[in-house]
């Protein structure tokens, strides 16, 4: 569980983000809302813990973030950024085979068990059809499964992802996130990714965490998203829930 107090973050003479308090579980799909400029990547930079706070404290399982080692941090959380670091001349595989660094290090022994993991890893994103393949000659929706597996591979309890699906058309995106459910629910992993569409909020999350202007809008289960006035404030955007012509149980929304 991650535990946020009276956390500031300030740039250009303003705070860019202001928490009094924030509990996050870290099992189930928790999803990241709100309008650009929110606070929603400094959140997650927080959280993973490639930036520190300018006040405050960030605990993952009632530790500091920040007394973690490297090494020890990614053996808790695998962190994908929106802006993927470049991979040319690696195949899938080796991309992959890049989560087991935490765990065995650039001169470590590697383990029969790594293979193991690398290969389940790549089954269970559907990607081991392209081990052989270069990563950055993937589709976009192929790309982004190959980095899903290098977390997997990494056997971090947590992961983190920054817009995933803001380069990948409406199939890739509802794939990828059907993806991170699953493995919540197979792996028992907790999954934390920051969306735009709120629509795959309301079809995936068991969790939400809402930003506005820096500030918490909301943060709780799921059905808070189940609200037409608190979905209108957040987005300053008129909103209404329609019932899903095919899924009784699921909303969807419109801007009306």
């Amino acid at each position: 569980m991650f535990t946020l107090n009276q956390v500031r973050v300030h740039r250009d003479n303003r705070d860019i983000l202001s928490i009094d308090e924030l509990t996050i579980p870290t099992d189930g799909l928790t999803v990241v809302l709100g309008h650009n400029g929110s606070g929603k990547s400094t959140l997650v930079n927080l959280l993973s813990g490639q930036t520190e706070p300018d006040s405050g404290s960030v605990k993952l399982n009632n530790h500091n973030i920040h007394d973690f080692s490297q090494k020890q941090l990614a053996k808790e959380i695998a962190f994908l950024p929106q802006k993927l670091p470049d991979v040319a001349g690696l195949t899938v595989k080796e991309l992959v085979r890049l989560g087991r660094f935490p765990w065995r290090g650039v001169f470590g022994r590697w383990q029969n068990n790594d293979d193991t993991i690398i290969l389940d890893a790549m089954h269970k994103t559907g990607v081991e059809h392209y081990a052989d393949n270069l990563a950055d000659k993937l589709s976009g929706g192929e790309r982004q499964r190959a980095w899903v597996a290098m977390l997997l591979a990494q056997q971090s309890p947590v992961l983190i992802l920054d817009e995933p699906t803001s380069a990948l058309d409406v199939h890739h995106q509802y794939h990828l996130l059907s993806l991170l459910q699953s493995l919540t629910q197979e792996t028992q992993c907790g999954v934390l990714v920051i969306l735009h569409d709120l629509n795959l909020a309301l079809r995936y999350a068991t969790h939400i965490v809402a930003l506005k202007k820096g500030k918490i809008a909301f943060s709780g289960a799921k059905e808070l998203l189940l609200d037409e006035k608190r979905l209108s404030d957040l987005y300053k955007t008129d909103i209404q829930l329609l019932a899903h012509p095919q899924q009784q149980d699921q909303k969807i929304a419109v801007v009306i």
